[in-house]
């Protein structure tokens, strides 16, 4: 765990990065917006050689140029994201290797790793000027060691994109499902779920283990910093689902999954 959506996912000699940010800040402006409470979880200079970064959309706290420049200038990965994002991407990053899709749509990612992009319950912009502009999504990967899948930001609404992953990619091995930033819920349940919501996404879609993402890392709401750990394990318990199956990622946390899905830190 990296920190807030950003994670090194290794699998089958693969090194992959979700929605990276290194920076202090998730803001356009680096005095101003949103300021990191915890660290990296991984130092840059410690990463292994990224082959992959997945992005999910184009809210500062998701896609942070400054971090993409920094691995294109080490790392040369693929940048996969939802259609639009590229623009962003390739605006800021001469050279940058983008590769594109719709919702559904499945990318060839090399080494034997693919990704489909699934439906979120969001949106996106940059500035008021380009809200809704370029689209938003997860990432579902397929590996030779398994299937993970990178839910992105999304609201709960009926929960019928998160059936129909299942029905149409299968329960994945793992899940990364955001817990964190979702009080007031009046305003943020449309675009973010609260633990108990990813309680239900978790079961929705079957996964065999779970790890809760973007929460403590920038004060993006009104809860509470550890409000969505404690919120997680009562909605676990009330739901009657072991806590050991979905735990909170902590930054620096290393969580290994084999094939009999069993987990440790």
């Amino acid at each position: 765990m990296v920190g807030h959506a950003a994670m090194l996912i290794q699998a089958a000699g693969v090194n992959i990065l979700t929605d990276p940010v290194w920076s202090e800040r998730a803001s356009p402006f680096r005095r101003v917006g949103p300021k990191r409470v915890t660290a990296p979880g991984i130092p840059f200079e410690s990463l292994p050689p990224i082959d992959v970064v997945l992005l999910s959309h184009a809210h500062y706290d998701h896609l942070d140029i400054a971090t993409l420049r920094r691995l294109h200038a080490v790392h040369d990965p693929l940048m996969a994201m939802p259609l639009g994002n590229d623009a962003v991407v390739r605006a800021a990053v001469p050279g940058a290797r983008c590769v594109t899709g719709d919702w559904w749509d499945r990318i060839d990612l090399g080494n034997g790793v693919a990704t489909t992009l699934t439906p979120a319950n969001h949106w996106s912009n940059r500035w008021p000027s380009d809200t809704r502009m370029t689209l938003w999504s997860g990432h579902y990967l397929e590996t030779r060691a398994g299937t993970i899948w990178f839910v992105g930001d999304t609201g709960y609404g009926d929960g019928a994109i998160f059936g129909q992953v299942r029905e149409r990619l299968g329960a994945p091995d793992v899940a990364l499902i955001p817990i964190g930033a979702y009080e007031p819920r009046w305003f943020m349940a449309a675009q973010h779920v609260d633990p108990a919501d990813a309680v239900r996404i978790f079961t929705d879609v079957g996964a065999g283990r779970a790890l809760g993402i973007h929460w403590g890392t920038f004060q993006l709401t009104d809860e509470a910093r550890d409000a969505p750990v404690e919120e997680l394990a009562a909605a676990l318990d009330a739901a009657r689902i072991p806590r050991d199956r979905f735990v909170a990622a902590e930054p620096g946390g290393v969580y290994h999954f084999g094939r009999t899905l069993g987990t440790s830190r």
